[in-house]
């Protein structure tokens, strides 16, 4: 390949200030937000905590909503609660892990209600405990809902995003996913691969010429979801279900590739990059920010 001309690499900078300028312009006015009336919105996880909010809020933008959960009665009532709001929603049993459960139900959902439009991964699980505590089904497990349910869901439901350019694919990862934690080695683990699996995935959309799908990865702090007792926080309060589901969606709303909650996480975890790694744990030690080992539970 030829080397760059001058003309090329002049171009290229005035492309790179002009970014920055839009950028810096969009932190102060931001994208208006986009009408999601009529959306087939895919929610996994949606029984109880993070994707039972997420369920509301999106149904009172006007979306039709697609419960997925292991947790019948839990998902039922999800579904029931759109509906007193006066929203549609239908509830279907489905284990994310489970591949073949994943194309069945996935295959009804196109049959019953049509091909979803924003694809929200939620689904997930959380053990707490030290690797060496760590069953071996246990990791997988976590591997399986955490990460492995996020490859199953996109293949079944990108094709008519990439045949209409139009869709949305929301990623919930974690803080977890920036800062390894002590007790959360696995769930960490999970959370660093679906940050880098939607960041490919978009650059793979991104490369088709498609335009008018979007990605939207969410990166939490604790949140009170019953996942894990003992959480610790020197400067935060515990994040409520409701909070992460009202920022994630006006993320969507506004197709914001990153959402951080608390926003100012955002400014955290890019310092990481350019600080040494005895200060990151002297700051972590500071803050006090971590979760205390849960009990193992017995077979």
């Amino acid at each position: 390949m030829d080397a760059p001309s001058f003309k090329e690499v002049v171009t290229l900078l005035l492309k790179v200030i002009w970014e920055f300028i839009h950028a810096g312009f969009r932190l102060i006015v931001p994208y208006p937000k986009k009408n999601i009336s009529g959306e087939i919105v895919l929610v996994t996880g949606s029984a109880h905590g993070i994707g039972r909010e997420l369920a509301l809020s999106f149904a009172r933008y006007g979306a039709t909503l697609v419960l997925w959960d292991v947790n019948k009665d839990g998902n039922e009532a999800t579904a029931d609660e759109v509906r007193k709001q006066g929203g549609t929603a239908h509830a279907y049993l489905c284990d994310v892990s489970n591949t073949d459960d994943v194309k069945r139900v996935a295959e009804r959902v196109r049959r019953d209600v049509g091909d979803v439009t924003i694809l929200v991964n939620n689904a997930g699980i959380l053990h707490g405990l030290d690797l060496l505590q760590l069953t071996d089904q246990q990791i997988r497990k976590t591997i399986e809902i955490n990460t492995m349910a996020h490859f199953w869901t996109v293949r079944e439901f990108l094709p008519k995003m990439l045949e209409f350019d139009h869709g949305h694919i929301v990623t919930i990862s974690s803080m977890s996913g920036f800062y390894g934690a002590s007790y959360l080695v696995d769930y960490s683990t999970s959370k660093y691969a679906v940050r880098g699996f939607t960041e490919a995935l978009a650059e793979e959309i991104r490369r088709l010429g498609k335009t008018q799908i979007k990605t939207t990865t969410v990166f939490p702090m604790f949140v009170d979801t019953g996942l894990v007792t003992g959480i610790d926080q020197r400067f935060e309060k515990q994040l409520t279900p409701q909070q992460v589901a009202k920022a994630t969606v006006s993320g969507v709303l506004r197709n914001r590739l990153h959402v951080f909650v608390p926003r100012k996480c955002d400014f955290t975890a890019r310092l990481k990059m350019f600080l040494p790694t005895k200060v990151i744990n002297l700051l972590i030690d500071f803050g006090n920010s971590k979760i205390q080992l849960q009990e193992k539970k017995s077979k």
